[in-house]
């Protein structure tokens, strides 16, 4: 199975986003999603809910990839999003680190990216350590 099979099995909603795995590891994870007019908004820009879904589901994973021995997984807590810049074609990366990753929360910086290497977003997100 590869990394995009495994994120689907893991987290469904990133089949139905059309998001596809580039990078998953401890260090980083990069998820991409392709501009598309059905994820768009007024004026052919993507949505940024499409933005922060993608850049949630990286978060997610690489806090996943990042808990404490014995922990089960992680729910978000708090997300804080900043968009810089609109995205009217090409595509998408949201390329996720952790900051800190303790016994009962995890902190994650989420850099979102046009495909000129363009800041678009970024996110920063709190999981509770389950």
């Amino acid at each position: 199975m590869d990394s995009t099979e495994q994120m689907y099995a893991a987290m469904p909603f990133t089949q139905v986003l059309g998001a596809t795995a580039v990078r998953a590891d401890r260090d980083e994870v990069r998820l991409r999603l392709e501009w598309t007019p059905e994820r768009c908004t007024s004026g052919g820009l993507l949505h940024g809910g499409a933005t922060l879904a993608l850049a949630d589901a990286a978060g997610g994973w690489a806090g996943f990839l990042n808990l404490p021995e014995g922990s089960s997984g992680t729910a978000t807590t708090s997300s804080s999003t900043h968009f810089l810049r609109p995205v009217s074609g090409g595509a998408v990366e949201a390329s996720a680190r952790v900051l800190h990753a303790g016994r009962t929360a995890i902190v994650v910086v989420v850099d979102v990216t046009d495909d000129r290497g363009r800041l678009t977003a970024r996110v920063t997100q709190s999981q509770a350590v389950l």
